[in-house]
């Protein structure tokens, strides 16, 4: 069942370890061939192939085609997306 909270959606997608880890990759470069990930996450490319489909359903990746790859990066809002939902949840942590 899909969760009509984006912001819900954003962290169910970041709390799985594969996917912190697909984004913490993709995070240090423009663009990464899904076929790139296998190496980093040592799961198979179906696998990677569900977890690149989660990720960009919750908007954090954006895809394209070139040629007969699919490249991913982060999608162009994330960053922003990130920095809101951050905000509103620095006033609930009290630091001391």
């Amino acid at each position: 069942m899909r969760n009509a909270d984006p912001d819900v959606s954003l962290l169910t997608a970041l709390a799985d370890p594969v996917r912190l880890s697909i984004v913490r990759q993709i995070s240090g470069s423009d663009a990464i061939c899904a076929c790139d990930f296998t190496e980093c996450c040592d799961v198979s490319q179906p696998t990677i192939s569900h977890h690149l489909r989660v990720l960009r359903e919750a908007g954090v990746l954006a895809s394209r085609r070139q040629g007969t790859n699919i490249l991913y990066s982060l999608a162009p809002d994330f960053a922003a997306r990130w920095a809101g939902l951050s905000a509103s949840l620095s006033g609930l942590v009290q630091v001391g």
